[in-house]
Parts: structure tokens; C-alpha cells; sequence
């Protein structure tokens, strides 16, 4: 049985406006959503879940609209900046490594 995955409303959220973005783009690069799709490879409909945010499409699709829109750079940003990571990292705070198995 598969489950259903629970995407909170803060994260779709984000996801509308990633969709919101990726839309604003195309439109101001002058490109009709038929191009872009053909160009990305995908489906006119998963263009369409894209500029909504849908949570359900795969990240290989928001990375290939990306790349035919030139804006698949920003994608790295992701992290760049990440002022908790770096002040955890500075105060020495460490993940536990597991213990190696028991054999009984």
C-alpha cells in the first residue's frame, strides 16, 4: 500500500511561489508554454502542475524548465547561505555516528 505524502502549508507555500516564478519567467522571456514543455521534454500538463507548484511533480522536471528558462544556476544557490548550518558547524556540534551491529 502506498502512502500518501503530507506536504505542510508553509512548503506548498513555497512550492506556489516557485510555480508563480517559473511562470513570471517564461512570460518575460516570451515563450509560449507549448515551447517550453517541448524544449523541457515534458508534458504541456506537467508544465502547467509546475507553474502551480504541485508538489507531485519530480524535481528532474522543475530542474529542466529551469535549465531551458537559463535559470538552472539558482538551484545551486540552495544551501549557499545556510547561516544555521554554519554557526552549528562553528559551535562543534556533531551527529552521532551509529554504533557499528551487534551480532548475537
Amino acid at each position: 500500500m502506498k502512502t500518501k505524502q503530507v506536504i505542510m502549508p508553509k512548503n506548498l507555500k513555497l512550492l506556489t511561489t516557485l510555480g508563480e516564478n517559473i511562470k513570471l519567467a517564461r512570460l518575460r522571456r516570451k515563450l509560449s508554454a507549448e515551447q517550453v514543455a517541448e524544449r523541457a521534454g515534458i508534458g504541456r500538463k506537467t508544465l502547467y502542475s509546475i507553474e502551480l507548484g504541485s508538489p507531485s511533480v519530480s524535481m528532474g522536471n522543475y530542474l529542466q524548465v529551469l535549465f531551458v528558462l537559463g535559470l538552472q544556476n539558482d538551484i545551486v544557490q540552495v544551501g549557499a547561505n545556510d547561516t544555521l548550518g554554519r554557526k552549528l558547524q562553528d559551535a562543534g556540534i556533531l551527529i552521532k555516528k551509529r554504533g557499528a551491529k551487534r551480532m548475537l
